[in-house]
């Protein structure tokens, strides 16, 4: 019996963004920190048009990004 619960929320998606885009989340998230003070869209906007990310991945990692900052 596995006792581990699943991931869920934006984290769910970081083995699919690390597959797809070939580096790690933390090279995402990394990236977002350097865009100090924009907001959620402008930022999913940066990794969709600067590195060519997907609608869903980039949205997940900025809302990761994001929380991480309120906590």
């Amino acid at each position: 019996m596995n006792d581990t619960a699943p991931v869920k929320g934006p984290a769910s998606y970081f083995p699919s963004i690390e597959k797809t885009y070939g580096q790690p989340v933390g090279h995402w998230l990394a990236l977002l920190a350097t865009q100090g003070g924009l907001k959620h869209m402008a930022l999913v906007g940066f990794l969709k048009e600067t590195h060519g990310l997907g609608h869903g991945h980039a949205n997940a990692l900025v809302a990761h990004h994001l929380k991480g900052q309120r906590d």
